[in-house]
């Protein structure tokens, strides 16, 4: 963990001795589904897009991350599929494709994989649900901010001093060093653009 505090004995969100707020930023990944990549609709037939025509309906959700910190900080990313189905006459298997890619600084995809998950319907079961895992490595030092700008966010300042009404983090090499160092995890459903417009314009 990197503080990004003016004091390193009060807890995140305190007042310290000396009117700083403590922050607190962690350099692992942290894990998030994209907008609109969160769920998937199939339709029968697949061109349609009539309600009446919707076949399975899934959902990404219970959205899990874990942090192992070595030479590279490793993070796991565990979630649940639900699903739905309009039919549940003869049980089903319905296999789905997700990604999880790695983004640096909020728009720079530095991996990506694609993985399937599978969900079995039983007969006479409208729903069903299984689990997936995602992972990403990250070099240690690419995602730790320099000593230098740790010295600038963290330096001590007094009433008065010249540099006291400065806020650290609205500078220009300070924001730089947060986005370059700043990754995310990010997972949702593997869309076609047909399936991707279909969920930004429904």
């Amino acid at each position: 963990m990197v503080a990004l505090a003016l004091a390193g004995c009060s807890r995140r969100g305190e007042i310290d001795a000396t009117g700083g707020i403590v922050a607190v930023r962690s350099a692992c990944p942290t894990a998030a589904v994209p907008a609109y990549t969160g769920d998937i609709t199939l339709f029968n037939p697949a061109q349609s897009r009539d309600a009446a025509a919707i076949d399975v309906v899934a959902d990404i959700t219970n959205l899990r991350s874990t942090c192992t910190d070595g030479a590279q900080f490793y993070t796991e990313a565990s979630f649940t599929v639900n699903a739905r189905r309009s039919d549940a006459s003869v049980a089903r298997q319905v296999t789905l494709p997700y990604f999880s890619a790695v983004v640096r600084g909020g728009n720079a995809v530095v991996a990506k994989r694609v993985g399937q998950v599978t969900l079995n319907f039983a007969a006479g079961e409208y729903r069903a649900s299984a689990q997936a895992k995602a992972g990403s490595y990250v070099d240690k030092a690419s995602a730790s901010l320099p000593a230098d700008i740790q010295a600038k966010i963290t330096q001590k300042r007094k009433a008065g001093d010249a540099d006291a009404a400065i806020d650290p983090f609205a500078q220009p090499d300070v924001k730089a060093a947060l986005q370059r160092t700043s990754f995310e995890l990010l997972v949702g459903f593997n869309l076609t653009q047909d399936q991707l417009k279909y969920n930004a314009t429904r």
